[in-house]
């Protein structure tokens, strides 16, 4: 069941309550280049604690952009990857990223202009 404040909501405050936050960006990133296990993604997210990484996955796993994969195998193994919805959603931040490398040199001098 839908209540009316369900319709004042826009996308945009949805796709931010989905992906806000800089690991679950991040994580998005390096699941749109496939599968992956645990390691392998906090290898490539250095600096992310394994804390930090569990609940972002689980967010994005409850939200429907992840898919968790256990393998009946002995160790168990676990991958993780987009679901349709992920990687819909991961073409939509394609043009951001390009956004973003398009004006790197630009903002990286206002950021540390702005930290100063």
């Amino acid at each position: 069941m839908t209540s009316d404040t369900d319709h004042d909501v826009c996308g945009m405050t949805l796709a931010i309550d989905v992906v806000g936050g800089k690991w679950r960006l991040h994580l998005m990133w390096v699941l749109d280049e496939g599968p992956q296990r645990f390691g392998q993604i906090r290898r490539v997210l250095d600096g992310v604690s394994e804390k930090v990484l569990t609940e972002n996955l689980r967010h994005l796993e409850a939200t429907g952009i992840v898919r968790r994969e256990v393998y009946p195998e002995i160790p168990p193994r676990v991958e993780y990857s987009l679901t349709p919805l992920g990687r819909e959603l991961a073409e939509a931040l394609h043009p951001l990223e390009e956004w973003g490398d398009k004006h790197r040199q630009r903002l990286r001098a206002d950021l540390l202009k702005a930290a100063s």
